[in-house]
């Protein structure tokens, strides 16, 4: 399955919820990961842990070109090193206090987090908008079936019946995150009809789902 193994990138969310100062939480086949863009416009990503109490850097907050845990706010560089200790101000802080962080490439408006050492680029998916993000309750598998199309090497499904349509997948853990995208020679009316029936989609998908787990 496309992005869910090493060597994979996943498409964790889209360029436009993540403006520059802010933090979000993120998840891939590594684990709960904190995506976060600092002042500059640099996205990263960062282990959703602190080091030092283990509080979720997902809600800690960006300042200038670092993440500060909301706890005691440690802050952290794009490279994982702890910059700064407030309660210690004069202190350097060792390199051995550093969370993981993986490689984070944008691309057609879609925010791509590497698993592992990926030998190529993420799919360069100019050709389609992104319009927004929906969480399925469902897997990739009663995805395809309420789309009635399979999903392809780039992690995209094209509901036959709506070919300017594209579904890219990005399988969570008890979930499926799906960004809804569509051909950019469509109007906004199109662009809301694409959001309707993307949320028809998902019920049926959802459907399937419990009908498969009764």
């Amino acid at each position: 399955m496309p992005f869910d193994g090493a060597g994979s990138w996943a498409p964790v969310a889209l360029s436009s919820d993540l403006p520059p100062g802010t933090v979000i939480p993120a998840w891939t086949s590594t684990g709960s990961i904190a995506l976060w863009r600092s002042q500059s416009g640099r996205a990263s990503a960062s282990s959703d842990r602190c080091p030092h109490r283990g509080m979720r850097l997902s809600h800690g907050f960006v300042r200038g070109e670092a993440l500060s845990c909301i706890y005691h706010g440690w802050s952290y560089s794009p490279s994982g090193g702890c910059i700064r200790i407030p309660a210690h101000p004069d202190l350097v802080p060792p390199e051995t206090i550093r969370v993981a962080v993986q490689r984070v490439e944008e691309a057609g408006g879609v925010l791509w987090v590497a698993i592992g050492q990926p030998a190529a680029q993420p799919p360069q998916l100019d050709e389609l908008i992104p319009l927004r993000s929906l969480t399925v309750e469902a897997d990739v598998a009663a995805i395809e079936d309420a789309a009635g199309a399979e999903i392809d090497a780039n992690g995209l499904i094209r509901p036959p019946e709506f070919p300017w349509i594209a579904l890219l997948l990005a399988p969570q853990e008890k979930h499926t995150l799906l960004h809804l995208m569509v051909e950019p020679d469509h109007s906004p009316a199109d662009r809301l009809t694409a959001s309707r029936i993307t949320e028809s989609l998902r019920r049926a998908a959802e459907e399937r789902q419990r009908e498969r787990a009764e």
